[in-house]
């Protein structure tokens, strides 16, 4: 596995990675009305593109396949973690988030937080984060349960 930093072009992987992984894994927790709306069939490419590029996200690769990605920002906040949902449990996860680990570190963070889905609560407490609150938030007129998690470094 490798990490690298985004590159202008991966946009369109990264949107299948995070409408698939949202679809075929995040609908364990959610109903079919929640992940449609907070991953719809149609988007904004542009919009995406902007975003992806604003939060500039780790890319992480199996044989130059995209599998994962995920970011840190300047405050410590982690906006998008996603793992292609064909490679879980591969360590995919792990490798990112030792990767934000690191440059936490690297850029004197010293404190980690997210607003974790009900699917990601677990994995993000195996890294040592806790739970601050559970909160409701709305996406496209749904209202989703997700949990604002922290961790000092």
């Amino acid at each position: 596995m490798h990490i690298r930093r985004y590159q202008a072009g991966d946009e369109v992987q990264l949107r299948k990675i995070f409408f698939h992984t949202i679809r075929n894994i995040n609908s364990k927790d959610y109903s079919k009305e929640q992940v449609t709306a907070w991953a719809p069939d149609e988007f904004d490419a542009k919009q995406w593109q902007e975003r992806v590029a604003a939060i500039n996200p780790f890319i992480a690769t199996i044989n130059h396949h995209i599998v994962g990605y995920a970011d840190i920002q300047p405050d410590g906040y982690i906006d998008h973690f996603f793992c292609h949902w064909q490679h879980q449990g591969q360590g995919v996860g792990k490798t990112l988030m030792q990767t934000i680990f690191s440059q936490a570190k690297q850029n004197n963070i010293n404190r980690l937080y997210s607003h974790a889905s009900i699917t990601a609560k677990p994995f993000f407490e195996h890294f040592g984060f806790t739970m601050v609150k559970q909160q409701s938030v709305e996406i496209r007129g749904q209202i989703l349960t997700n949990f604002v998690m922290e961790k000092f470094v």
